[in-house]
């Protein structure tokens, strides 16, 4: 396949459109905001909704139930429907969002790690832009 034009591309490197697509698609919904927060907080271990909902923090509930369905449709996340009355509903990683952890938990520690340099650069940036 022909590389787009304009861009020049490396030895190695995924030259496939399909593939990019689907590698944007997948990045689009799994390094959300919300996403991450939700993964982090089940890495602690299975919850049910309105615990990992307390726990996530200013998350509201139409967008947990959509993160939580978006998460277990890419085999992150697993439901389990206990069948009581009332039902009850757990949610935990599978052994797939176990992995994509270790790159959440990463991120996390590099952004630890990082944040006064970031400050200082915003800091930076927006005395740039008033003197402009």
């Amino acid at each position: 396949m022909l590389a787009q034009e304009g861009t020049i591309s490396k030895p190695g490197e995924q030259k496939d459109p399909a593939v990019c697509e689907h590698l944007s698609r997948m990045l689009a919904r799994i390094c959300d905001k919300w996403t991450l927060l939700v993964v982090r907080t089940l890495g602690r271990g299975p919850r049910r909704f309105n615990a990992l909902r307390r726990d996530v923090g200013e998350i509201s509930q139409k967008m947990l139930t959509q993160t939580l369905k978006e998460l277990e449709e890419n085999g992150l996340v697993k439901r389990t429907v206990t069948p009581v009355t009332p039902p009850q509903v757990e949610y935990a990683l599978t052994d797939l969002g176990d992995d994509f952890l270790r790159p959440v938990r990463t991120l996390a520690e590099w952004v630890a790690a990082n944040s006064d340099r970031i400050t200082a650069a915003r800091s930076s940036y927006a005395e740039l832009r008033v003197n402009d």
